[in-house]
């Protein structure tokens, strides 16, 4: 229990933390960026089509999609929450070692191809197009590394915060009804298991991101060192009320 309690208190302390920055909002759109992304990813793995993505000014999106065969929504709805978890995770490692520039060339890479290729309509685009520029700023800053540091930093704590707020948002919206329970509920149509244990399922596995995620931050340098179904598809992400 333990090893749980530590990450929780050092994430809800984070959540109020940041909540108090100004614009901090805008960014929180990054998780959805990736969530939806991770959809997309998973249905091109697939062979499937992906059709267009949406994000919304209320931190949801949509993926739209067509595959052959049903059982490959599975890994679909799985990827969303899963996804966005693991890319947090890989924002403090890349942090760890000194490469906060890599991590938003890889950040700015997922907003062009989805600006290029899947949003092309609605909030999503003038989102992307804002997140690119700040982020090109950003990659401009040579001699204001530390700016450009603490920048990326912000980036990668908001979307530890979403990534794992996502499950929470989710695990009460299974028990109050888990038709609003966004990917969970689409598990339970695809498996016959309840959208409360895949919701608890991706809350276990944000928790353990955050919890790596927070060991790495812990031992991070601030700088580099000089050593050392057949149809159609829908996948969603829902609004976080918390």
């Amino acid at each position: 229990m333990t090893r749980w309690l530590k990450p929780i208190l050092y994430l809800l302390l984070s959540v109020f933390l940041t909540r108090l920055i100004p614009f901090s909002s805008f960014f929180r759109n990054l998780d959805t960026m990736v969530h939806e992304f991770s959809h997309a990813v998973m249905a091109l793995v697939l062979s499937g089509d992906v059709q267009r993505v949406e994000l919304h000014a209320d931190h949801s999106g949509v993926t739209y999609f067509r595959l052959a065969s049903s059982w490959s929504h599975l890994p679909i709805a799985l990827a969303g929450y899963i996804g966005a978890s693991l890319f947090a995770l890989l924002l403090f490692r890349l942090q760890a070692s000194g490469k906060q520039k890599l991590g938003l060339i890889l950040m700015s890479g997922i907003a062009a191809l989805l600006l290029i290729l899947y949003v092309h309509s609605g909030f999503g685009v003038y989102w992307l197009i804002g997140f690119l520029a700040l982020n090109i700023l950003a990659l401009c800053l040579k001699k204001q590394e530390w700016l450009r540091n603490g920048y990326y930093g912000l980036l990668a704590f908001l979307t530890l915060e979403e990534s794992a707020m996502g499950p929470v948002t989710l695990v009460l919206n299974s028990l109050d009804n888990s038709r609003s329970a966004g990917d969970a509920y689409s598990l339970q149509e695809i498996t016959g298991l309840p959208a409360l244990l895949w919701s608890i399922v991706f809350l276990l596995v944000a928790l353990a991101c955050v919890s790596r995620s927070l060991q790495l931050f812990a031992g991070s340098p601030s700088r580099p060192s000089a050593r050392r179904s057949k149809g159609s598809g829908i996948w969603s992400r829902q609004r976080m009320d918390i």
